[in-house]
């Protein structure tokens, strides 16, 4: 599992969303249930986010695609 850390971009894994909705997380403090995300395109939409919709990858422990959440696309430059 992917640390969260303000910066990272995450994209839903929603198959509806066509060009998928991008988010940015930031704000997060390891132990909360919650992260601050805005839409990694305009960095406005602010938005209070649980962290168990942020997944590190884009298919489930039994094999299949996710449909729900939001998946990482981008890791935070170091």
């Amino acid at each position: 599992m992917t640390a969260i850390e303000p910066g990272q971009t995450y994209q839903s894994c929603d198959p509806r969303d066509e060009p998928p909705i991008r988010i940015r997380i930031t704000a997060y403090t390891p132990g909360d249930a919650r992260a601050h995300v805005v839409d990694a395109a305009t960095g406005k939409r602010f938005r209070q986010l649980l962290v168990a919709s942020l997944h590190a990858s884009p298919i489930t422990k039994a094999g299949q695609q996710r449909r729900t959440g939001y998946v990482l696309e981008q890791e935070v430059a170091s």
